[in-house]
């Protein structure tokens, strides 16, 4: 029997309904989730985010991953996860780190729910990048589970229809 939890992690453009989705999941499922990191992190600081900084957050994003790892639960669930992470390196920074790679490569994820840009894009002080950019980084996310060959589902619809169809999709993976 494989006691492994099913990872899934939630993905897609910014004001897209990542937060409330994973809530909603861990909620529905009883387990604990991984919050998204960036936002709080960058909200914190009293200067404009650096490399390091972007840095910092996918360690942290990967300490509470595997911290999760070791709970037991049968589900974890990942508010944005390490494709983000390495998009905003290249949008930003022109670069991304190698062992970002490589960490991207190594951590099984069952899932990627990538949330569809039907939700209006709404700003906030942390946002950057509404508009045909929101559109473009959506087309980037799913370029990049593409090319790893992650299995991932496009979620759409409001909150309650989203988390819906949500677990239309987690219930359909096999046990």
């Amino acid at each position: 029997m494989n006691n492994s939890p099913k990872i899934i992690a939630i993905t897609g453009a910014e004001s897209t309904g990542k937060s409330t989705l994973t809530e909603a999941l861990a909620k529905h499922f009883q387990v604990p989730f991984i919050p998204e990191i960036a936002r709080d992190y960058v909200e914190k600081l009293d200067r404009k985010y650096n490399c390091r900084d972007v840095e910092i957050i996918a360690e942290k994003q990967i300490e509470l991953f595997n911290r999760q790892l070791k709970t037991g639960n049968s589900f974890i669930f990942i508010d944005t996860w390490l494709i983000i992470t390495k998009v905003w390196f290249e949008v930003v920074f022109q670069k991304s780190p190698e062992w970002l790679e490589d960490e991207i490569k190594k951590n099984r994820i069952d899932l990627f729910l990538v949330c569809d840009t039907d939700l209006p894009w709404i700003p906030d002080p942390v946002r950057e990048n509404g508009g045909e950019n929101r559109l473009k980084l959506q087309r980037r996310y799913i370029e990049l589970l593409e090319n790893y060959n992650f299995n991932y589902k496009i979620v759409s619809g409001n909150e309650n229809k989203r988390l819906e169809n949500a677990l239309k999709i987690i219930n359909s993976l096999s046990v």
